[in-house]
């Protein structure tokens, strides 16, 4: 599908028809994330929103894998290299 660029203000913008904004799931608002290839080429993906609970969820996870050891500060002041 063609699509035209047009001057939208001091930026550049390319109008998505209904077909492709429905077939997405996107409303007005979304974001898009925009990837860009060696060759120039520019791939537009539906932007998954931020999910706090299921971030908190892996970073408690990570943290339960992490050894529990001194701090650098204690270790600095236990060797007087402070």
């Amino acid at each position: 599908m063609k699509l035209q660029v047009a001057k939208w203000g001091n930026s550049l913008a390319v109008r998505l028809p209904v077909e492709c904004v429905r077939a997405a799931g996107l409303q007005e608002g979304d974001s898009v994330e925009a990837e860009i290839t060696a060759s120039g080429e520019i791939t537009l993906t539906p932007g998954k929103p931020f999910d706090k609970a299921a971030f908190l969820d892996r970073v408690r996870k990570l943290r339960a894998n992490m050894p529990m050891t001194e701090s650098v500060v204690e270790k600095m002041r236990r060797e007087a290299r402070y």
